[in-house]
């Protein structure tokens, strides 16, 4: 198995910690339901809305980590195979282009 094969079968944080919260807002929701029968439907709805917006904002915020972590991996990966040559070859094409 090459290591882009274990990349894509592997499940991503982003995913799971959302996932996770998400039942645990749920088994909350089922155990406050006492309050929705009481009457306080903007406690218990405004509650349940706040979570899931602080939900959606983790998974983008653990998204993007990800995304920049594997940037970085890439980068060091490309400059581990470089060979002195060709790093001297793309400073000088830096250099012109400035």
């Amino acid at each position: 198995m090459t290591t882009s094969n274990k990349k894509h079968s592997k499940i991503k944080r982003s995913v799971v910690f959302p996932i996770i919260m998400l039942a645990y807002l749920i088994a909350m929701a089922w155990i406050g339901r006492d309050r929705l029968e009481r009457g306080e439907y903007l406690y218990y709805f405004g509650i349940i809305g706040v979570s899931l917006i602080i939900i959606v904002l983790l998974y983008f915020s653990l998204r993007k980590k990800e995304q920049l972590r594997e940037r970085r991996q890439q980068q060091q990966e490309e400059a581990q195979y470089t060979t002195y040559q060709q790093e001297k070859q793309e400073k000088q094409k830096q250099e012109k282009q400035q």
